[in-house]
């Protein structure tokens, strides 16, 4: 007598489990995060920067520039802001571009992942970043300049809606702009010059009233010169408004063009935004 095994009947393997759209642009955070750090020269870069110049910018000047202010407490206003500039606008500037020309946009479109979790990616590494960044700078600037901290819930709270609108717009900023290099090589040279002019004419490096008046108005027109403004509000007394350039702080008109930032760096991104090069076609 003779006996037949039957084949043994294939098991299903188990659907792969999807991942929600939260769970999606965590991950592609996640990776945006690990890519930043794994790179020593945007790290030294981005994080360093801001936390060396304080301690070159406060080692030069000494005292007050007036209102019992010291110039260190005026300064930092200008670093929290560039800093948060230098991981949005810079960052993504230059970055992005060579993403595109090492044809790493390219496979991502040609993926079922959608498009918009590479860009909440970026957005979730931009502030993880500033946030680290700027906490290490208000802790240097407390340890080592006896930096006075906001007292009050108001100020904390204007803290955290002018980072959070300066943030978005110069995020946007930052994607637009990438569209500009032609190359990985060229990201650099398109976004460096722009952000240090920024910088010099925003009030970031001097006291923003010592500057020539057509520089203040050509600052108005871009959202650094007011996150800087909307950030010594902050840090500095209520009576320091009377000195800046309409007599008052102006957070409403800060919020106003922040704001209005937000819009044209999306309008700019949905509109300019590529995922090849031109030589892909």
């Amino acid at each position: 007598m003779t006996t037949t095994t039957k084949p043994a009947t294939p098991v299903a393997a188990p659907a792969a489990r999807r991942l929600g759209p939260g769970a999606l642009a965590l991950r592609q955070g996640r990776m945006e995060i690990s890519q930043f750090l794994r790179s020593r020269e945007s790290v030294v870069f981005t994080m360093g920067f801001p936390i060396i110049m304080i301690l070159i910018f406060s080692s030069i000047f000494h005292g007050e520039i007036g209102g019992g202010v010291k110039f260190t407490q005026y300064f930092i206003t200008g670093m929290i802001a560039t800093g948060l500039m230098t991981v949005s606008f810079q960052n993504l500037g230059i970055w992005i571009p060579i993403e595109r020309d090492r044809g790493v946009l390219k496979r991502y479109r040609g993926t079922p992942m959608p498009k918009w979790v590479y860009f909440a990616g970026k957005v979730i590494m931009v502030v993880v970043i500033g946030v680290y960044e700027t906490v290490l700078l208000l802790l240097a600037a407390v340890l080592l300049f006896d930096l006075k901290l906001p007292d009050t819930a108001a100020k904390w709270f204007t803290f955290g809606w002018v980072a959070a609108l300066g943030v978005t717009a110069c995020t946007l900023g930052g994607i637009a702009i990438s569209s500009l290099a032609r190359t990985a090589r060229s990201g650099s040279a398109v976004v460096t010059p722009v952000a240090l002019i920024l910088q010099f004419i925003s009030g970031v490096f001097f006291v923003f009233t010592e500057l020539p008046g057509w520089m203040q108005q050509v600052a108005a027109l871009f959202p650094l010169k007011w996150m800087c403004q909307g950030l010594r509000s902050v840090f500095l007394p209520d009576s320091f408004g009377a000195q800046e350039p309409a007599g008052s702080f102006e957070l409403g008109r800060v919020a106003l063009v922040l704001a209005l930032w937000c819009v044209i760096g999306l309008v700019l991104c949905l509109t300019t935004f590529r995922w090849t090069t031109k030589r892909d076609g």
